[in-house]
This record gives structure tokens, sequence and C-alpha cells, in this order.
């Protein structure tokens, strides 16, 4: 997350302390994470609303599947639009600048996880306690459970825990990338294609395999950003930075051709195997691919966020960007249901006329998503403090 919200005098409004943020951003900042992060989450939340399926089922239940299948060629736009990688990238350059201040202001392991983990967790706890009191309701009233008809409400919560998990270990990767460097992601790739061959290959399907393959492709994404942070990767210029994207590409390339992963990098109907749960091989070649992009085009995008209004709108978006992730399919399910009030039933088919209404589908959950923002937003950010503005991603002064 960007710098927090500040308290200045004569700046008391939402705007002024935004301003007061831009401000003081240093020069040295990469300010391309926080691009990359933001558009990330917004990623997500315009292909939940928009290039899902979502419908009613026969038995009462939501369900979104997407229809890559019906588009052509639909499984190529997954390998950039399915940007789960590339937040475990950003999420491990801000997490080992979080680390290294940390630790050179003394403190310890346990201070660095629990401010990543207040700052990850809080806005789930109004969503977690608004769902509970729905869900009491409609079972007071003989209606069924949330957990019967709307899991897909909580869609967010699975990247959640993941991401979580994944901070908890930072004090071991970041001293593991220190010590190690390149062999730490090597095991790492290792141990997920292992998992592959043992799921995929020899047919077996104990879960604690493909937990130990999907931890180990999440850790190797966190990993990758390490090198980012550190600046082994930008140290190479260009050339290294396409030299990744190569690498990832050709690696992506023939895990999909040669070996049993599909081509695309979402869940598509009537395939008996996915990429994502559990999640293969084949994202860790995805977040090489993605980084190598981004590595490619930082120069430019770095000196476009040195103007005013780019930045300004990179740190308001970021400042909600949690609350959007959290709150996004609820009001997607809250839309719906203004939809149906309104006499209107959600496709289950990707027609013709699905396509075209598909800007209805940003319009209304985004109303109703602003609407929840307002009333989530503040408390949020009041319970985060007002604090003076941090230099750099999650520290107290750039390290």
């Amino acid at each position: 997350m960007s710098a927090p919200l500040v308290s200045t005098p004569g700046r008391g409004t939402t705007a002024g302390r935004l301003d007061a943020i831009v401000d003081a951003t240093p020069t040295s900042r990469d300010r391309v994470v926080d691009l990359v992060r933001a558009v990330s989450i917004c990623v997500v939340v315009v292909w939940h609303w928009t290039l899902s399926v979502t419908h009613w089922t026969a038995d009462g239940a939501l369900t979104m599947p997407n229809p890559i299948h019906a588009v052509p060629g639909g499984w190529a736009v997954t390998w950039v639009l399915q940007v789960m990688p590339v937040f475990f990238l950003v999420g491990g350059y801000a997490n080992l600048a979080g680390f290294q201040a940390t630790v050179r202001d003394g403190g310890g392991p346990a201070r660095c996880v629990g401010r990543r983990m207040r700052r990850l967790l809080l806005p789930v706890l109004p969503f977690l306690a608004l769902w509970a009191m729905v869900d009491v309701a409609m079972q007071a009233t003989g209606r069924p459970s949330v957990l019967h008809w709307g899991m897909v409400v909580f869609v967010p919560l699975w990247f959640l825990g993941v991401y979580a998990a994944v901070v908890a270990a930072v004090p071991i990767t970041a001293r593991l990338h220190a010590r190690w460097g390149w062999l730490v992601p090597t095991v790492l790739a290792g141990v997920a294609l292992a998992a592959d061959a043992l799921r995929l290959g020899a047919g077996l399907g104990n879960p604690v395999v493909w937990v130990i393959g999907s931890t180990a492709v999440w850790l190797f994404c966190h990993q990758l950003g390490y090198f980012w942070r550190d600046g082994t990767l930008l140290a190479g210029g260009r050339r290294r930075a396409a030299a990744v994207a190569a690498g990832g590409f050709v690696a992506l390339t023939l895990l999909t051709t040669l070996g049993p992963y599909p081509r695309s990098m979402v869940a598509v109907q009537g395939d008996p195997v996915g990429n994502m749960f559990p999640t293969t091989a084949a994202v860790a070649a995805l977040a090489m691919f993605q980084l190598g992009l981004v590595l490619l085009g930082r120069p430019r995008l770095q000196s476009w966020l040195r103007r005013r209004r780019p930045w300004r709108a990179v740190v308001a978006a970021n400042a909600v960007a949690m609350p959007v992730f959290v709150w996004h399919m609820t009001a997607l399910v809250a839309f719906l249901w203004l939809y149906g009030l309104a006499g209107f039933t959600p496709a289950d088919e990707a027609t013709a006329a699905w396509w075209l209404s598909r800007p209805v589908w940003i319009v209304g959950p985004g109303l109703v998503l602003a609407g929840i923002l307002a009333v989530v937003a503040g408390p949020y950010g009041r319970a985060r403090g007002e604090r003076r503005p941090r230099a750099a991603h999650g520290t107290s002064r750039e390290p």
C-alpha cells in the first residue's frame, strides 16, 4: 500500500491528505511498484464483474464461469490479464523493503509481520461481520445459508489467505534470499514441478501434494520481487529485462505445449485441469514473463509517474486498494439483486447480447462499490492511524 493518510495543518480534507502524501513522495521511490499494484487490483475487479458469466444455477447458487472457451485464442489474453502472479511480485518488493527497514530500526520479525498483517487483514473484519449478520438473518427467516448460494462472495478470501501465509514467511524468505540468492527460487520451482509431476503425471491427488506445490509457486513469485527490490534485475537494464520476459515466455510455451498444463491461466469450462486451483508451475513461468514485461516498461513508466497527476491517481487508488478488493464481489452480488428486482435475469451464456451488456456490469457494481467504500473506507483509514507520510513501501524512510 502507498503511504498512509496524513493529517496536515490546513489540509484536513481527503484531497488535502492525498496531496500531502504526493508532496512527501521521495524521488528515489520506485513508483512503478505502486502502479502495478493498483492496476492488478483493477484488473481483478473488472475481470470478475465483466468477464465472468455470473448467473444462478438450477439449485439456486451463484456461479461465475468465464467465457474464455468461447473466444478463439482467448487463452492468450490470460497470459497478460491473470495478474495474481504480478501482485505477488510487487508484494515481494514491498515486503522486503518493510523487513529491511524494521531490522535497520532495531525491530524484530514479529513487528514486521504484525504491521503487514494489520494492513492486509483489517479491511476483512467489517466484511466478515456484515456477511455473518446477513447469514444469520437469512437462516432465521428460513432461507438458505450464504455458504449454499453465495460462495462467490468469498472469492477474495482465498487470495488473502495465501498472501497472508507468504507475508508470515517474510522473515525466513528474506534471510534465505540474502544468503542463497537465486538458489531459493530455483529450489521452489523444482518443488512446484515435482508436485505437479506427482499430481498430474502419477495421478496422486493427495491434498498435501497440491498444497505444497501451490505454496511453492506463490513463494516463487514473491521471491522474484526480492530481486527487483535489491537491484539485481535492474542492474542488467533492458537486456536483462528482455531475458527474463523471454525466459518466462519460452518456459510457459513449453509447459503448455509439451506438458500437461492448459494454455489458459484461468479455469475453463470443461477442462479437467486448471492452472490456478491448485496452482501449477505454469503460473511460476507466467510470473517471470510478466515481470520481464513490467521491467521493460519500467523506465518510461517511472518517468511518467513523476508527473503529479498520474502519481496522484496511483496514490489515491492504492489508498483504497484492499477495501476495493475485499468488497468488490459483495458489490457485484448486491447489483445482481437490484438487477433481479428490476425484472432482468442474468444470462448464462456468452451470447452477443451478453457481450454488448458488459458496460452495464462495470457501471452498476461500480456505483454500488462506491457506496460501500463511502461507509467502510473512512473508518478503515482512521483505524490505520493518521501518521506522518512514509517515504518507502511500508518503511519509515527509503532503505
